[in-house]
């Protein structure tokens, strides 16, 4: 079966992402922990995250996403940055206790000219301050198209991060279509051989979610610009191959597309539809 799902908003809490992501036939959701601009997080409502929970088991709904939020740089050159990268992350991995065994996502960050391994430092410190052996939540390194000084513009530095994280079992990789596409990662014409690169170089083991988006741009264009499936430079047969490739298909998918829930319900219908229930392909 494939797990879908696409990105929604998380103001009106779990049970109501929830109902939202059964309208548009979606079995998973991505969300904020907090607002994506800023630092607040909206005070959990124990009641609303049980009902969700009974809710979820009901209507098949599983491996839900959530995201930090964008502001958050874990490798600043400002210290008072790092800081609070590291205290609203570690804020959020004891708040996603109360849905346990998910996944939580997050942006490298960029160095500002500190260089990558001086960012890369940074970040692998950060998690091993936060991570703790008893978390149920994994935390995913995002791919990045390599705009400024994005950490994560390719698979080795996300490896980087990887070696030097402690609890290693705490941690995954979530790999973004139009990210790698923008980062040169030819998913269109050669996925067979990015699948062995990633495989080579971090361990197909790590991955445990894909943001599924096209992109607006050309291949190495470095600019992160998501778009429709179908609506950009990746094209919709290529992400459809994405989504039915042996390696990746047990995986759960999210969209992040320019879209209200029309547009969400629309592109999942789509996926389902040529979505291989066999692994012949």
């Amino acid at each position: 079966m494939l797990t879908i799902g696409c990105h929604l908003s998380s103001s009106k809490g779990y049970l109501a992402m929830g109902k939202e992501a059964v309208k548009i036939d979606a079995n998973t959701f991505q969300f904020f922990t907090r607002n994506p601009r800023g630092g607040n997080a909206k005070e959990l409502n124990p009641s609303d995250v049980e009902a969700f929970l009974a809710y979820a088991r009901e209507h098949g709904i599983q491996r839900i996403l959530a995201h930090a939020p964008y502001t958050l740089n874990a490798c600043s050159a400002d210290e008072h940055l790092r800081d609070f990268a590291r205290r609203t992350m570690e804020d959020d991995l004891n708040r996603l206790e109360y849905t346990p065994g998910n996944c939580y996502n997050f942006h490298p960050g960029s160095h500002v000219k500190q260089g990558v391994e001086a960012g890369i430092t940074y970040i692998a410190d950060m998690l091993n301050q936060i991570l703790k052996p008893e978390q149920s939540t994994t935390v995913l390194l995002e791919t990045m198209a390599g705009k400024g000084s994005e950490v994560g513009r390719c698979f080795e530095e996300l490896r980087e991060i990887l070696d030097r994280v402690t609890l290693s079992s705490h941690m995954g990789v979530c790999l973004d279509t139009c990210h790698v596409w923008d980062g040169g990662y030819d998913i269109a014409n050669h996925l067979d051989e990015v699948i062995h690169e990633f495989d080579q170089v971090i361990g197909l083991k790590h991955l445990k979610a894909i943001h599924l988006n096209d992109s607006l741009n050309p291949l190495g264009a470095r600019k992160d610009r998501h778009a429709r499936i179908g609506e950009g430079c990746i094209g919709k047969e290529a992400l459809i191959r994405v989504v039915n490739h042996p390696a990746l298909r047990h995986l759960p998918f999210y969209l992040e597309t320019p879209n209200e829930l029309d547009g969400y319900a629309a592109e999942i219908a789509l996926m389902r539809e040529h979505f291989l229930e066999s692994n012949t392909i």
